[in-house]
């Protein structure tokens, strides 16, 4: 759906975008992570047609976004981090305007327009004017009004941005409900936990390049060398830490009231014989479980800054 090839963008000597090149299949919820001022916004803004490369190619459904965007803009729909809406409309006005102004004839409008509303949870809303609209319900409207023209591709740039916990909450859902009716989302956010539960892949992007890309589970699986144990003793845990400390794969041990935690930067089956190990010694082990390597996990370590991105970029590639 989306093809992008050495993609760049240079405002004066500043370059946003350096040579970004990545591809999001049919169907796929990708989530773009980085830095403020990383260049996802530029990006997104490019492949909405409102924005032109310097250099490079992006292509959306098969259409250059610089040759064709007339036909990439009936393929998309675009929710930038500001947007702006009519406060005097009524819900249903607003929508209605932009239904409108796709061409869609007054009678499909009449239809469409309650499909949208019970979609982003708002059909109570329907004649209340916008500017009564909190923000979040603002935000689910926005979306309603990016899905009018019934888009293949959504382009949603910090969608749940400034939201309070039950207004993201509620947000999540109607993106995973819209995973299920099998758009392409194209979506970035801060709020990376949560982004973890929608997306198929990640493309984590610095200083305009792109640094990692791929599913949330391989980058997790990648990153396996940084793997913390927690092992919880019922006696002789100072007894069980010193053994660990032995060990090979071990590069740190600590112990507090929780438990012994271990660095161990060894395979899976290393991890299996080190808990048979610990049986061996007699150790009355309570629990053996490995720390869960989160998005924010990932974000953090490969976004370490200070020229690290060259080192991530040959670890992920």
């Amino acid at each position: 759906m989306i093809e992008i090839t050495n993609l760049t963008k240079r405002y004066g000597s500043f370059t946003a975008l350096d040579s970004l090149t990545m591809d999001i299949g049919q169907g796929t919820v990708f989530g773009f992570v980085g830095p403020n001022g990383a260049g996802k916004s530029t990006t997104m803004s490019i492949l909405a047609t409102l924005l032109s490369p310097t250099s490079g190619i992006a292509k959306v459904g098969g259409y250059d976004v610089t040759e064709k965007p007339k036909e990439v803009r009936k393929l998309i729909g675009y929710m930038p981090d500001f947007f702006g809406v009519y406060d005097n409309f009524k819900t249903t006005e607003y929508l209605d305007f932009y239904g409108a102004s796709y061409g869609i004839p007054r009678a499909e409008r009449l239809k469409l327009i309650p499909q949208l509303l019970e979609l982003v949870n708002l059909t109570d809303k329907a004649d209340f004017y916008v500017d009564s609209l909190s923000r979040g319900m603002k935000q689910r409207l926005c979306l309603a009004r990016c899905l009018v023209h019934q888009p293949e591709l959504l382009i949603l740039d910090e969608p749940a941005s400034g939201l309070d916990p039950r207004a993201r909450i509620e947000m999540r859902e109607i993106l995973k409900e819209l995973k299920l009716m099998g758009k392409t989302i194209l979506i970035s956010s801060h709020i990376l936990p949560e982004l973890a539960e929608m997306v198929d892949e990640i493309g984590v992007i610095e200083y305009g390049k792109l640094i990692a890309k791929g599913k949330v589970a391989d980058i997790q699986n990648r990153m396996k060398a940084n793997r913390v144990l927690h092992i919880r003793v019922l006696q002789r845990q100072e007894e069980c830490a010193q053994f660990l400390k032995g060990q090979p794969q071990v590069t740190m041990v600590i112990t507090d009231e929780k438990g012994v935690h271990v660095h161990f930067g060894g395979s899976d089956e290393e991890q299996a014989a080190l808990l048979a190990q610990c049986l061996q010694m007699s150790f009355q082990i309570v629990s053996f479980s490995e720390a869960m390597t989160n998005l924010e996990d990932v974000f953090l370590e490969i976004t370490k800054g200070g020229g690290a991105h060259d080192a991530a970029q040959n670890q992920y590639d």
